[in-house]
């Protein structure tokens, strides 16, 4: 195999993210029906701090605490209560997405695995044992912890000096968001695949060494 090391994106690259779904499930801890207007309105405020989380224009307790803020008020609770609870029931409805387990299966025999993830960081661990991959992983890289987020550069110096300076040649970034996992990628100086299951068209100015549909497509590159 070409690469000893691949890194991957967690949410909708190895993990299944659906939000709606997860808030529905915390809210419905604390008596509500969470509707898909409240979703709508929701993501309003939640979409727009993500870009600026990956602009460096505010960091992971700002993003947290402001998305939540209306319905913390409501409901006479903290902010950090509120995320907290969401990033639960997010770990409870956690499941790979198909391929993901035999991928990786196949992949650690071969070369070290690593996640980078602009996700936070009570939810990383906790999904990695409940579907018994935490030993497939020698590097988990949080941005919360870091303090810089994809596609800054310094998330990934920060992962490949967690990895020990392995060549960068040998180095593949794995990830469904081109403007996070892939531009981040190329910015660091490594190889990267677009996991692109929706045959978008790439970006201007953002162009993938290798784009798979799935990742049992992922598995057939990697061992061709």
């Amino acid at each position: 195999m070409k690469y000893q090391w691949i890194l991957f994106d967690a949410d909708e690259t190895l993990f299944h993210f659906d939000a709606f779904e997860g808030l529905r499930l915390m809210f419905s801890r604390y008596g509500i029906d969470f509707t898909h207007q409240d979703f709508a309105t929701y993501q309003e405020v939640n979409k727009p701090l993500w870009v600026n989380y990956q602009d460096g224009v505010i960091n992971a307790q700002e993003l947290q605490h402001i998305r939540f803020q209306t319905w913390a008020d409501k409901l006479n609770i903290t902010t950090k209560t509120m995320n907290t609870a969401f990033l639960e029931a997010m770990a409870d409805i956690c499941t790979p997405l198909p391929g993901a387990r035999e991928l990786l299966d196949n992949l650690k025999a071969h070369c070290r695995l690593g996640i980078i993830t602009n996700g936070f960081t009570d939810l990383q661990q906790v999904r990695l044992e409940r579907n018994g991959l935490q030993d497939h992983f020698s590097a988990l890289i949080i941005s919360e912890q870091v303090g810089a987020a994809k596609p800054d550069r310094r998330i990934f110096e920060h992962a490949f000096s967690e990895m020990g300076h392995p060549n960068k040649a040998q180095i593949l970034m794995v990830g469904d968001n081109p403007h996070s996992d892939i531009l981040g990628g190329l910015n660091a100086g490594i190889d990267t695949c677009w996991l692109n299951p929706q045959g978008h068209s790439a970006p201007e100015g953002i162009q993938p060494h290798y784009q798979v549909s799935s990742l049992n497509e992922l598995n057939t590159l990697l061992f061709a």
